[in-house]
């Protein structure tokens, strides 16, 4: 094969078996899933137990609406991520239609949306419990239970990683149709 040669062509369509883009894509899934899973495990292993005068005080994650939201939305955007990995690989085949590329960009819009949503409810529940609202009369918490309010906070940190890798692979999939017109 002559060195100079151009890659296959298939109607005016480049075909590169292993390409950056395609490595570029499948990193970013392999890291949102990794995010997602450690996030999710992070919120469902956060409690702790502490004494006053007595009282028993536990936290748990399951003791708030915004907490098991955004687990859910951490699991269902692992499992999900997973399932675009199958169909991105059937995208990577010479003799697919780039236009399906428009199904992985609305996986990974539905995707980041869930994520953010579980991520900001997850974030206003543990701004308060960090620093209280004296309006309101609520008081921090997490001086009182800091192994938990940590975890929370490393949760959160690891669903907006994950969404900022989704954000990436949204605009490559907005890119990839719009470099190959239907």
């Amino acid at each position: 094969m002559d060195p100079h040669s151009h890659p296959p062509q298939h109607n005016n369509i480049h075909y590169y078996p292993l390409n950056f883009f395609y490595f570029a894509q499948l990193t970013l899934r392999v890291l949102v899933i990794g995010f997602t899973l450690a996030a999710a495990i992070t919120m469902t292993t956060s409690n702790q137990s502490v004494a006053f005068f007595g009282i028993v005080m536990d936290a748990r994650y399951t003791y708030s609406s915004s907490f098991r939201f955004k687990m859910v939305a951490d699991s269902l955007a692992c499992g999900l991520s997973l399932l675009s990995i199958i169909l991105l690989l059937s995208l990577n085949r010479p003799k697919s239609n780039p236009n399906n590329y428009f199904y992985l960009f609305l996986h990974d819009l539905v995707s980041a949306v869930l994520l953010l949503s579980g991520g900001s409810a997850a974030m206003a529940i543990g701004y308060v419990g960090r620093f209280g609202q004296p309006q309101t009369g609520w008081i921090p918490i997490c001086d009182r239970v800091p192994k938990f309010c940590d975890k929370i906070l490393v949760s959160i940190v690891a669903s907006f990683l994950a969404l900022i890798c989704l954000l990436v692979l949204t605009i490559m999939s907005v890119h990839k149709l719009k470099s190959h017109p239907i």
